[in-house]
């Protein structure tokens, strides 16, 4: 069933992409979103820019954030500026007005955290974290399950982040691993319908000079165990950017006392489900496990948007624009948004969740600095 804003925009959003290396993968979900009239972008390099303009025929190209803020006629700004540059992005979108859509993590501290929900508090405007991982397709198979009753009580869950930072930019060198853990946290959060409280983590690895820079952090790898409040589940934790000999993978794992959802070890493998038995005279529960396959969502989509779940098959590798992206989530996110302020309700991921989904993994390095003392996650 699509779910569609209750109330009509006169004229339909106005949104502004900011950041066009990983963002113009969005800018003609926005474009083709019933909901939404007129689509702008903005990047520094003209190249890209000018490219993304003219390929998804936007209504206007600015070189900065600062040019997008000076418009009064632009209603939403979607950030996906580098992390460092994301707090001051923020706020200054937040105190122009807009409502704003922002790409993971929402910041790099706690004080930072703060200075945003600060900001969106004065607003009064939408604030929305892009979180990609509690919209993929397996994640909405698992939610299905959890919701219909079939996974019975999470226990157990587990989520990792993988993937090799080498030769990406500078800012990536000596970031603490859980800094940017958001995407394998957020999905057993989500599923659990609770704040994670406390955290305590250890690091381990030793980064090599080259792989250290500014940041100065000096794990390869952090791994966490994770107190989710009034949950009983055990949850798992870990995050690697270097040095570490395993494929990138962002994956989540759930085991109910029911049914268990596990991710492949493999890209281009099927997750597994498990099912545990009901007893009998022998010792221990029989647990039949079955490959499954995540549908496609696109059914809770609007139909002009429906394509941007699947890979365009007419787009090559050097494609400017690939769909499908980060298991089908980009349109998912889009429509949130933008239904979000529509409806005047806040978005799934609003400021009080991505708040406490980023601050998991500072609290994480936090402890692992202090040789795995545990420490408390703030309420924002």
């Amino acid at each position: 069933m699509v779910r569609m804003a209750r109330e009509e925009t006169r004229q339909g959003l106005r949104v502004a992409v900011v950041g066009l290396e990983f963002g113009r993968q969005f800018v003609p979900i926005y474009r083709d979103h019933p909901l939404v009239s007129t689509v702008f972008v903005a990047d520094p390099r003209d190249a890209v820019r000018d490219a993304v303009a003219a390929r998804c025929a936007v209504a206007g190209a600015y070189r900065s954030l600062d040019e997008v803020l000076a418009n009064p006629e632009i209603d939403a700004v979607h950030i996906v500026t580098g992390f460092a540059d994301r707090t001051a992005h923020t706020v200054a979108a937040l105190d122009a007005g807009k409502h704003v859509a922002c790409a993971v993590p929402m910041a790099l501290s706690f004080e930072d955290i703060a200075r945003i929900v600060a900001a969106r508090a004065r607003a009064g405007t939408t604030y929305m974290m892009m979180e990609t991982a509690v919209y993929t397709r397996e994640y909405l198979f698992v939610e299905d399950l959890l919701r219909s009753g079939a996974l019975g009580t999470i226990n157990y869950a587990k989520g990792a982040h993988h993937q090799d930072m080498t030769n990406w930019p500078a800012y990536w060198m000596g970031l603490p691993p859980m800094h940017y853990a958001t995407h394998a946290i957020a999905p057993i959060l989500r599923l659990l319908d609770a704040p994670a409280q406390r955290v305590g983590a250890v690091g381990g690895g030793a980064l090599a000079a080259e792989h250290r820079g500014a940041g100065g952090n000096r794990f390869a790898v952090e791994s966490a165990l994770v107190q989710v409040a009034g949950r009983d589940a055990v949850v798992e934790l870990v995050r690697s950017l270097f040095q570490v000999a395993h494929p990138a993978s962002e994956s989540f794992s759930v085991f109910g006392d029911r049914q268990g959802f596990e991710w492949p070890q493999r890209d281009g493998r099927e997750p597994l489900l498990h099912t545990l038995e009901a007893p009998t005279a022998a010792r221990g529960r029989r647990v039949t496990t079955r490959s499954v396959r995540a549908p496609d969502r696109a059914d809770l989509l609007p139909e002009p948007i429906r394509r941007y779940t699947r890979p365009d098959p007419e787009a090559g590798p050097g494609a400017l624009i690939r769909h499908g992206g980060h298991g089908g989530s980009h349109p998912h996110l889009v429509h949130e948004f933008v239904t979000s302020i529509v409806e005047k309700r806040p978005p799934a991921v609003d400021h009080t969740r991505a708040a406490n989904w980023t601050a998991v993994g500072i609290a994480a390095h936090m402890s692992a600095l202090g040789g795995g003392t545990p420490v408390g996650v703030p309420a924002f």
